[in-house]
């Protein structure tokens, strides 16, 4: 059984509108610096690609979500956990690894045998592209499988509305897969919608095939699939015709998408933002949105070469953007309304998940519908 859309549970039976199923790292912004010349001014961030929708759902949306991840209980893991509820969300599900070498499941060492993720992130400016360096062997979220988390328990007597999780935690571990495909399963069969996105990291798995495997394997127990054209192709293995411009390109995904829906016919939703780039500061924005059993779409004006303060996360606040919406009863027209207003405030703030509220993405979301310009505050 997959769960369509309009079937998401009401508020009233359920404990959790959002739970995330992923990877969480701490993340070092050297501001305008590139991380080999990195010294003082040091941002400090936590985000992951999974994570960061429970914390858009809560902060910005003001529902109530959890993560389901690991951490090494250690000052680094408490960062990361306080800044997960500074943006409200429960943290109380963490799997936690003690530093005690017990002998248990879940200890290590007090030595960073097993460590908290970390990644250095610059922005890059201009014509010098944004980079990531990432430290994630050998981390608490590496070693989930199933079993680490009551999934029967959270589904079926908590109960959930919507569930999310995504490609980059599928790849990181040797069977971290697995307990995303067990979790969308016991998700769908308990009745909560579930979301994922491809979100394919050549820099995680250089293998597209296992990923291809891997996706192929959970996409049967989705609602919701987010994916732009190269992630179809790298996670997927569907290939896109080159596109110029958001109205070619979305022809060609169209075209794509047919290929999906022909394949996972219980799929109710597919979208995803699109993002053309003329250089590290400055980006084009848009957002499609499409309806399987009603054969529509839904697109959100594209905003024209807008300047950006930090490109990550958008991808994340987009699909959470669309499900704040869908949850709390709005149309498609405002969900992918939703989901560019927020995946494009993302990028105009800092670290990987937005600093507005639910006000500011709807008057982001009409001043685009309506072609305006930006006024300041008084």
């Amino acid at each position: 059984m997959v769960v369509h859309y309009k079937d998401i549970k009401k508020v009233e039976d359920c404990r959790y509108d959002g739970v995330s199923l992923g990877e969480v790292m701490m993340r070092f912004d050297p501001r305008d610096v590139p991380t080999a010349r990195m010294r003082d001014g040091v941002r400090v961030f936590q985000g992951g690609g999974e994570t960061n929708v429970a914390c858009g759902l809560a902060y910005t949306f003001g529902l109530r979500t959890a993560v389901l991840t690991a951490l090494v209980d250690d000052p680094v893991g408490e960062n990361i956990r306080n800044q997960l509820r500074e943006a409200g969300v429960d943290t109380g599900r963490i799997r936690w690894w003690n530093t005690k070498s017990d002998g248990g499941r879940y200890s290590t060492d007090g030595k960073g045998g097993l460590h908290n993720g970390v990644n250095f992130t610059y922005n890059g400016a201009g014509v010098i592209p944004s980079a990531t360096t990432y430290y994630r062997a050998h981390t608490p979220a590496t070693m989930l499988e199933p079993g680490d988390f009551d999934l029967e328990e959270l589904f079926t007597k908590e109960k959930v509305r919507v569930f999310n999780t995504g490609g980059i935690f599928t790849l990181i571990g040797r069977r971290t897969a697995e307990l995303a495909i067990e979790a969308a399963k016991k998700a769908a069969a308990a009745g909560t919608f579930v979301a994922a996105d491809l979100n394919y990291r050549s820099k995680v798995e250089p293998d597209k095939n296992r990923a291809r495997l891997i996706n192929r394997e959970i996409a049967p127990h989705l609602g919701f699939l987010v994916g732009n054209d190269s992630d179809l192709a790298d996670a997927l293995g569907y290939e896109t015709r080159k596109a110029r411009g958001f109205e070619d390109w979305l022809e060609a995904y169209k075209q794509t998408i047919r290929q999906v829906v022909a394949d996972f016919p219980d799929l109710s939703l597919i979208g995803t933002q699109w993002r053309g780039a003329t250089n590290a500061d400055l980006i084009s924005w848009g957002a499609v949105l499409y309806d399987v059993a009603a054969d529509a779409w839904y697109t959100a004006p594209v905003r024209e070469n807008v300047p950006i303060r930090d490109r990550t996360g958008g991808g994340d606040s987009f699909a959470s953007g669309v499900l704040a919406a869908l949850l709390k009863g709005k149309d498609l027209a405002t969900a992918v309304n939703w989901g560019a207003a927020h995946g494009m405030l993302v990028q105009e703030t800092p670290g990987d998940i937005t600093m507005i509220n639910q006000a500011a993405v709807e008057a982001e979301a009409k001043r685009a519908l309506g072609g305006a310009g930006v006024k300041a505050v008084r």
